[in-house]
């Protein structure tokens, strides 16, 4: 078995804060699910549209105490093991980390099975806790229940200049994202995750400054962002087209939603950080 995925989260709030939102089911339904119900130590359950295979809760709890909580979540038949832990980072944040076993990336890039999305899941479901606890307006999550377009539109306050400069610009997108990008800003253009050695890079279909942009990601279908502007903000709607409705980019979605999380901290938060701990 591959080596647990782990993923990693500052969050501005007190330890004990923090590990009750991880844990009370009214919060829990804020950043992370539909449906959830908590009874410790026995019960530990999340379920709904925003939940893979969330048709039922699926989670059976294995332990839980002051800075931990672990339970088996079965996904596509195979019991997986997911793991919550809190750390102190001084007086007023906390670092809180996801480890999740029977992660594949490999088998995510081909859309083997439904773990594909635990990742990006994960990295939606942190960025949402922190700014739950930012007291900002939370990301769009991924609905799994299916559909032939996924769809999100968030507000940003900023002009759609220097949102699009942002989502167009290698530097800045990098930044943001967390992950290098490498961007030919014109029609035709590559758009390159993890940089210009990508020998099979997204193409840019259409570029209108200030206000749209579109990609074609090839299997997991065409991205498209436009930009609205109002009152010196920026009205930003996300697209995902074109895929195989039989098997719709879940994975990708979640990381494009988790990206976008950033993109608006980036342009809303005086002296931006990213919430992603190495």
């Amino acid at each position: 078995m591959t080596e647990p995925m782990i993923v990693r989260a500052r969050v501005h709030a007190p330890l004990k804060e923090v590990r009750h939102a991880l844990t009370d089911p009214e919060a829990m339904r804020v950043w992370l699910a539909e449906k959830a119900e908590v009874d410790l130590p026995g019960r530990y359950e999340f379920w709904g549209r925003h939940t893979p295979e969330g048709d039922e809760p699926r989670q059976r709890l294995l332990h839980a105490d002051d800075r931990t909580v672990r339970f088996a979540w079965t996904l596509g038949g195979v019991e997986t093991t997911t793991e919550f832990s809190v750390e102190e980072d001084g007086p007023s944040a906390t670092i809180v980390s996801v480890s999740q076993s029977h992660y594949d990336h490999q088998e995510a890039l081909e859309g083997k099975n439904i773990r594909g999305v635990l990742q990006t899941f994960w990295y939606l479901a942190l960025a949402n806790l922190a700014e739950h606890f930012d007291g900002r307006e939370l990301t769009p999550k991924v609905d799994f229940t299916g559909t032939s377009e996924l769809l999100a539109q968030v507000l940003i306050d900023a002009t759609p200049d220097k949102v699009f400069e942002s989502l167009t610009d290698s530097e800045s997108a990098t930044r943001w994202f967390g992950y290098p990008i490498a961007i030919e800003p014109h029609v035709g253009g590559r758009y390159a995750m993890g940089g210009f050695d990508n020998p099979d890079p997204a193409r840019i279909l259409e570029l209108e400054p200030g206000r749209k942009l579109s990609v074609d990601w090839g299997g997991t279908g065409v991205g498209t962002w436009e930009l609205e502007g109002s009152g010196g903000k920026t009205r930003l709607t996300l697209m995902q087209s074109g895929f195989d409705g039989a098997q719709p980019p879940f994975a990708a979605w979640g990381g494009i939603l988790s990206g976008l999380a950033e993109l608006r901290r980036f342009h809303e938060v005086p002296d931006w950080e990213p919430i992603w701990v190495q």
